[in-house]
């Protein structure tokens, strides 16, 4: 995990320390998503792939916490013949926490069944 650095971007965000956690945590989410999203798994190897994905994002700057949970029922429900599939959306759940300053954007990637959509967005905002 990051930052006792200082943050030398800071003068290019006119923006509130929430605003900037919100951001920070937009960019790792869509990092993730667009990273692993087609990554191929199977039972064997989902557990690797979570962890992989958790300690990815970890070593980026202001991440506070991290937890991804891939659906291992949709893996078994779509297992080819060859046993694999390939990372869905659908099949993430993650949680992520970024601190920036005083504030912690606490944001989610889940499947809305209402939406049929993996939507990412921010849980709360909170001061540390």
């Amino acid at each position: 995990m990051a930052e006792s650095k200082e943050d030398v971007a800071k003068k290019y965000f006119n923006c509130t320390a929430s605003e900037r956690a919100a951001f920070e945590a937009g960019i790792k989410m869509g990092t993730i998503y667009h990273q692993f999203v087609g990554t191929p798994l199977s039972l064997e190897n989902v557990e690797y792939l979570e962890r992989a994905i958790e300690e990815s994002v970890k070593v980026q700057p202001f991440v506070k916490r991290v937890k991804v949970h891939i659906d291992r029922t949709r893996i078994k429900k779509k297992q080819g013949f060859y046993k694999y599939l390939t990372l869905r959306g659908e099949m993430l759940n993650i949680e992520l926490e970024v601190q920036y300053e005083d504030k912690v954007a606490v944001c989610r990637l889940e499947y809305v069944e209402d939406m049929n959509y993996p939507l990412m967005y921010v849980k709360e905002i909170r001061s540390e």
